[in-house]
């Protein structure tokens, strides 16, 4: 979903939801995260907790990273704590690129996934079990994310960075601003209509623009939504693959309708006063939530846990949420949320959940198939 700052990755309003309600959120349908309302574990560190001891091994930590996330704003406790040791990056454009990488022998530390593939990485035996009593800021994690990644009562996953993907509108261009995934199709818009360029993304909202379940398809539906991707291409101007070509697409006028939009990119049109609106459609926006794992070979595994508990921090949080308007896993950023980015992302609406789609966690013949279908809808005239 997500590429970079938003990012394979998000509506949920799961932060605001879980301070406002204590985390109670109603029973998940298919379509939403599971409902967890207890707090995460007691085996967690109070967040008290004095600092781990130095760790045995100096570096240099290895991050696997969305380009963008590497900025010291996000875990500058780390650096402040460890002014020593190095942290060096590697990116990738997506998760399926960065599980073939792993794949193939290439040693890192530590992970940034988006919660869709997290079953992938541990079924391919990339990642390892976390120790949340090692995370001093853990206690603040919402806990219906830090659910997620979970898998067979160990946690895998921790969760960090959520966010939207929905449809970014020129008002001054559109005569009316959408309301649906399949206003995308209405032929007013020929030649500036821009999506994703992203399988699994395009096949979710064509499938809900067509009013079907996109996880849950026969053959025929699978054809049907194949057909209907095909006659999206005469309003297209093109795919868009980075956040920033889709904002100077948007704002040179370009393109009119901008499908599965990230929250950073309404932020950064939204600073240089372009006429946009970041649309709530009726089949709800798509919300993803990406995290960090610690890889099954990692070499320098107490600096990975230190590195982790700093990029949660509170004010690493809210660093994230301020810069590229996306949420935060830990709750107790919000204070430190700039109030016009709360407003603007409908961060304090409780009622965002249940007008969100999450991306859901899908096997790989399942993602082989849908790229294989996105292949052929490209090549076709």
């Amino acid at each position: 979903m997500k590429q970079i700052p938003w990012t394979p990755t998000s509506g949920f309003a799961l932060l605001i939801l879980a301070l406002l309600a204590s985390a109670c959120s109603p029973a998940a349908p298919a379509t939403s995260l599971p409902a967890e309302t207890a707090a995460p574990q007691a085996s967690a560190a109070p967040a008290t907790q004095p600092p781990p001891a130095a760790p045995s091994n100096q570096g240099p930590l290895t991050v696997f990273e969305w380009s963008g996330y590497e900025l010291p704003e996000f875990w500058q406790p780390f650096a402040d704590q460890y002014p020593d040791v190095k942290v060096d990056f590697s990116f990738f454009a997506d998760d399926a690129e960065a599980i073939a990488k792993l794949q193939t022998g290439f040693e890192v530390d530590i992970v940034h996934p988006c919660y869709s593939w997290l079953g992938q990485y541990i079924d391919a035996g990339l990642v390892q079990p976390i120790d949340t009593s090692r995370l001093s800021n853990w206690p603040g994690i919402i806990p219906e994310l830090a659910k997620l990644g979970e898998v067979d009562g160990k946690q895998y996953f921790i969760p960090w960075d959520w966010g939207y993907e929905t449809t970014l509108a020129r008002t001054d261009k559109v005569q009316e601003v959408p309301d649906s995934y399949a206003d995308l199709w209405d032929p007013q818009y020929a030649g500036h209509v821009s999506i994703y360029d992203a399988a699994e993304s395009v096949w979710v909202v064509t499938a809900l623009a067509l009013g079907l379940d996109p996880y849950s398809t026969t053959p025929e539906q699978q054809q049907q939504i194949k057909q209907k991707m095909i006659e999206l291409k005469p309003n297209l101007l093109n795919y868009w693959t980075d956040y920033s070509e889709i904002v100077q697409l948007v704002a040179s006028g370009d393109v009119w309708l901008a499908s599965n939009a990230w929250n950073d990119a309404y932020v950064l049109l939204q600073e240089e006063n372009i006429p946009v609106e970041y649309t709530t459609p009726k089949e709800g926006r798509l919300g993803y939530v990406c995290g960090y794992v610690i890889t099954s070979q990692a070499k320098n595994l107490d600096l990975a846990y230190a590195y982790i508990d700093a990029a949660i921090a509170p004010q690493s949080m809210a660093n994230l949420s301020n810069m590229y308007g996306y949420g935060a896993a830990n709750r107790d950023a919000l204070p430190l949320t700039d109030p016009e980015v709360v407003a603007a992302l409908e961060l304090d609406n409780p009622d965002i959940l249940t007008r969100t789609y999450f991306y859901q966690p899908i096997d790989a013949a399942m993602r082989d198939l849908i790229t294989g279908i996105w292949s052929e809808v490209k090549a076709a005239p």
